[in-house]
Formats: C-alpha cells, structure tokens, sequence
C-alpha cells in the first residue's frame, strides 16, 4: 500500500515538474497613466492566462521600480500602454544598459509616446515619434507583412476600433512594418477642438519591429480600450510580439 501511494503521489508530483521551468521570464511594467488604467485588471488576467498556456513566467509591475534592479533574467520586458516618460533617470539608465546588453523590448500603445526631446534614446528604440491621434474610430487594418508572428491568424483586412496613432520619423530610422490602417475607412482629421488632425497617406504604420544593436524591439499602437485585453486576435497579436522579442524565432523568410 506504501508503495502504491507514492507510485500515486509521483504521478500527481510529475505533471507540475514538466511544468515548472518556463521558457523565459517576461517583464510586464503598466504603469496607469489619465486614460490608461482601466485595462490593467482585464490584461493582466489575459496575459497570465497566455502565460499559463504557452510556458513562460510573467513578472508584472505597476511602475518602472524593477528598472532600478537586476534585469538579466528577463528574454523581454512588455511597455503595456506605461508613460515612459514618467520613467526617473535611474529607470531610464536601467533600460539603457539592458538594451545595450542584448534585452529586448515589446512597446504597447499608451508607451510609445514620449514627448519630443524629452528622451530621445527611447524615441531612437521605438522607431518612430508620436505626433497625434484622432478620435478612436473603426478603420480597416491591413497584414503588411504576413511572415511575422505578430501577424499569425490575423486576415489581410480587418475591421479595428482604435486611436490610430499618427507618428512621424524625425531620427529617420528603419523599421519593418507589419500592421498598417487603410486612411480612407476613417477620418484622420477627426479630432479634438484645437487640434489638427493629419494625414499620412498610405504609409500609416501600426505594428512594426527593428533591430537596436544587439536588441530586438517591437511596436504595436494599437490597445487602447479595457476590453481589447479579451479579444483573441489582439492577444494572438501580442504574443507574436512577446514570443519574436524574447527568442528571436518564428519569422517567416
């Protein structure tokens, strides 16, 4: 009987052992900022739930204080729609040295605008400048590029509901576009009361990714809305993000 029951306590042990070493350790900093806070319960449960499926560890943060620490362990941190800005210097130097060492980055709407000048390197590391953004509105989203994981199981057109950010490229850097917005299903112009929408024609970027240095980035502007963290395509296209950043796999040549 001895024998039996820790034959039974073996089996039930194994299960949790097969699991318990990830694949690698993501770092999730979401910081609320004026229009960004409601998502944070909604995506957290989404991402750990991915966690959970997909067998990698998820440490999550409600500002940048683990900048501040050790970094190494992390295959990538997620900006989850953080103002980096409100970054302190330290912060911003623990980014700066993880990037320089090889990290990598995922940078989710709300955390790619910085204002201008105020931290040029993380404009450099984005790849592109905020400029402004209409009101959300429904616009037809295209796969540019359909070999990048961040683009698996999306259609060529579908129809998305967002801030579609308008950016500019002042540092002039290269990066490889994977999601674009059709401008002519949507009105780039409609804007708040004195402010000037723009266009920027065919070439409208959303989702992207680069190469800094020895570091992989990637960028997507889209998420603004709490109840994107449940939708199955957005999440199919955050984890393609995360799963490129953190082991450089899964790109179709």
């Amino acid at each position: 009987m001895r024998r039996l029951l820790l034959a039974l306590a073996l089996l039930l042990l194994l299960p949790g052992l097969a699991r318990a070493e990830p694949q690698f350790e993501v770092l999730v900093v979401a910081a609320p900022s004026t229009y960004h806070y409601e998502y944070i319960p909604v995506a957290r449960d989404s991402l750990e739930q991915l966690a959970r499926l997909h067998g990698f560890g998820l440490t999550w943060s409600k500002d940048g204080a683990p900048l501040d620490g050790a970094l190494e362990r992390y295959a990538t941190i997620l900006f989850l729609n953080t103002p980096a800005d409100s970054f302190t210097p330290s912060q911003r130097g623990g980014l700066e040295r993880y990037m320089a060492g090889g990290g990598n980055a995922v940078i989710v709407h709300r955390a790619a605008i910085v204002p201008a000048g105020v931290w040029p390197w993380y404009e450099k590391l984005i790849g592109r400048s905020f400029v402004n953004h209409p009101m959300i509105q429904t616009g037809v989203v295209t796969v540019l590029d359909k070999g990048f994981p961040a683009a698996f199981g999306l259609p060529d057109r579908w129809l998305w509901s967002d801030e579609f950010y308008v950016t500019a490229n002042p540092f002039d850097i290269a990066i490889h576009r994977v999601l674009g917005v059709d401008e002519t299903s949507y009105d780039p112009t409609r804007i708040w009361p004195g402010q000037v929408g723009h266009r920027m024609g065919k070439d409208h970027p959303l989702a992207w990714y680069r190469r800094h240095g020895r570091s992989r980035v990637f960028v997507t502007l889209l998420g603004h809305e709490a109840v994107m963290y449940r939708d199955d395509r957005y999440l199919q296209h955050l984890l393609g993000g995360i799963y490129w950043t953190a082991t450089g796999k899964g790109e179709q040549r």
